[in-house]
């Protein structure tokens, strides 16, 4: 009682000397945060580059990577998650404007949409706010600019060719505004090219790693020019990289493991030290993330979403020939396999074209046991059966000497993978039992992309010697051997893609790409047929392409909780999400073909000018 009687007293006390003066009350910072300042120093708008810079890697980082979304929309992967109803695998039922968009258990179309736009909003930020800053170094404030319009350009690239027509925004948005309209996706396409011709004149030519380079604009660039059919000036701006001497393909070996003779350059390539290094001539624009950095890394969680679930537990399982449980998820197990090859769960499924179709040379690195890994590589490991089973520690087998299959689910637990892609060690690994894949530097552009993309070029334009050319370099450099130009065609091509950029490249986007080039040029694919725009969302090459590639959306695969795999061409483009639809009450957001709402459209702005003046309110 007599502590509580002190309390009081001191409170009154202490009420009784302030009553008079309130003074105290009044708040005396030592500094505002608020747009009108922070936005007004090059300190400042460096902050908001460094989180476009940032965001960039989240596409390939974190459980249920964003670009699993961008691979099981091609005919890479499929969603190897079979025991819930959620995943990404029915799209006729699953894929419409109100579904989940953005979910782990589900996909993250609606990643890809919010996450655009935020990166587009810190760009415009530094756009319209850099030329106001007083006393800034001319050149200073022109590479920010420069900067800051490729990672808008970058955003609107993927955003375009997954979405089609949608909101153009030209600078920061100052105000609440509910009128917004859609844009043709060409028109921002053409805008985005003056943009990066302008970037290219003024980016950096090498600032600090991660940053944002004069190469890198020029790959983005050439993306471009692809995209809009400028075929001329995408294999002058390719060529500028490719000959210009910053930059050259590896072809010896470096880095950390350079001295062990087991690896080749395929391995060194793609450890995670050794991507952003200025050793390695080969990277052009390479995302900064790795373990000492604390407070600034992500997990790549590389192995979790792309290795199968070969540990298998409860009824999800693998036998020996001898019908005993083969494999365990155990940290105590002699043979733990997590460690050597990550605890994967099968989301990133690949389908036997990216496992098996494309690999068409025996001396191909990229294919070679050590980089390449087939589920016969593993052996038995549940330590239960040492000394009973004849099987522990031999190598897997999908059957039984009768014929019986020795696994209950093939699609999320028996595929092969590149385990030179996707090992990135785990710092936590002795104390985190999920060997997910721990932080690494992430390639966004790198030389190789930029020879496949000459090449594509050289396609377009019928000189097919000159693109066998470019594949070629890409091929010997792995030790594959040489095409001819009578092999030459956009399967060629997208194969050797599929070989060299597996989790780099947005590979729905770019199937996008091709398939509008098909449409708008009118050239026979390699499957005879031609295509027009417009029929674009109920006849197009890229749906042609899965069909004749994938063995789960054309043959009615389901998996053991019974969903069951489908596709249509509608889903070339995805849902606009309904709750952007819906919170644009006073304008019109289009909905794309295939989907509920798309009967209420109106028609897109067809020059900039006039989707400016929207944006603008006028």
């Amino acid at each position: 009682m007599r502590k509580y009687l002190y309390i009081l007293a001191c409170s009154l006390s202490f009420l009784g000397i302030t009553s008079c003066e309130e003074s105290w009350l009044e708040p005396d910072p030592r500094s505002f945060f608020t747009p009108d300042n922070a936005f007004t120093t090059p300190e400042g708008l460096q902050a908001t580059l460094t989180s476009c810079e940032r965001n960039l890697r989240y596409i390939w980082t974190g459980d249920a990577s964003p670009i699993i979304t961008e691979l099981i929309f091609s005919e890479i992967c499929v969603e190897g998650t079979t025991d819930k109803a959620s995943p990404a695998q029915n799209l006729n039922l699953q894929i419409t404007p109100s579904s989940n968009l953005n979910s782990a258990d589900y996909n993250k179309i609606g990643w890809y949409w919010y996450e655009g736009y935020k990166g587009i909003k810190y760009a415009n930020t530094v756009i319209s706010n850099a030329p106001g800053i007083p006393g800034l170094d001319p050149v200073i404030r022109d590479n920010m600019i420069a900067q800051a319009l490729f990672h808008r350009a970058f955003r609107y690239y993927f955003l375009t060719l997954q979405f089609g027509d949608i909101i153009y925004f030209s600078q920061e948005v100052k105000s609440p505004k509910v009128d917004f309209y859609s844009t043709k996706y060409d028109v921002i396409l053409k805008q985005c090219v003056q943009d990066m011709e302008w970037a290219v004149e003024h980016a950096p030519e090498k600032p600090d790693l991660g940053r944002i380079s004069k190469g890198a604009c020029q790959q983005l660039l050439a993306k471009f020019y692809l995209a809009t059919g400028d075929f001329d000036k995408a294999i002058s701006t390719c060529s500028q990289l490719i000959d210009g001497g910053a930059y050259k393909l590896m072809t010896s070996r470096y880095g950390v493991d350079k001295n062990n003779a087991d690896k080749n350059i395929t391995w060194d390539l793609h450890r995670p030290l050794n991507k952003g290094t200025w050793e390695n001539t080969e990277q052009i624009l390479v995302a900064i993330n790795r373990e000492d950095y604390e407070n600034s890394r992500e997990e790549t969680s590389s192995m979790r979403q792309t290795v199968p679930f070969f540990v298998c537990t409860n009824q999800n399982r693998i036998y020996t020939p001898s019908g005993q449980i083969g494999m365990v998820d155990n940290a105590t197990a002699k043979i733990d396999l997590r460690k050597m090859y990550g605890r994967g769960i099968g989301r990133a499924r690949g389908t036997w074209y990216s496992t098996n179709m494309i690999w068409d040379d025996a001396n191909d690195l990229r294919h070679v046991p050590g980089n390449w890994m087939n589920m016969s590589d593993l052996v038995y490991n549940n330590g239960a059966l040492e000394g009973k089973d004849p099987y522990y520690g031999k190598p897997l087998q999908l059957y039984d000497d009768n014929g019986k299959m020795l696994t209950t689910d093939t699609i999320r637990n028996w595929f092969s993978w590149p385990h030179y892609k996707v090992y990135i060690e785990d710092p936590k690994k002795e104390t985190n039992a999920q060997y997910n894949g721990g932080a690494g530097d992430i390639y966004i552009y790198r030389l190789a992309e930029t020879y496949l993309m000459r090449a594509e070029a050289y396609f377009w334009k019928g000189d097919l010697q000159k693109a066998a050319d470019d594949i070629n370099k890409v091929r010997n450099r792995a030790g594959a051997g040489s095409y001819s130009a009578g092999q030459i065609n956009m399967n060629t091509i997208l194969d050797e893609r599929a070989r060299e950029l597996f989790w780099e490249e947005l590979r729905h986007a770019e199937l996008v790409r091709i398939s509008r080039l098909f449409a708008t040029t009118g050239k026979a694919a390699e499957n005879g047929k031609t295509y027009t725009m417009n029929s674009f969302s109920e006849n197009n090459y890229w749906y042609d392409r899965i069909m004749s590639k994938t063995d789960f959306y054309n043959t009615g695969v389901k998996t053991v909780y019974g969903n069951i795999y489908t596709m249509s061409p509608y889903h070339i483009l995805w849902p606009v999400p309904q709750k952007s639809i819906d919170s644009n009450t006073l304008g019109r957001l289009n909905q794309n073909y295939g989907y509920a709402g798309y009967e209420l459209n109106e028609p897109p702005f067809d020059n900039i000018e006039d989707a400016i003046k929207s944006e603008l309110g006028n």
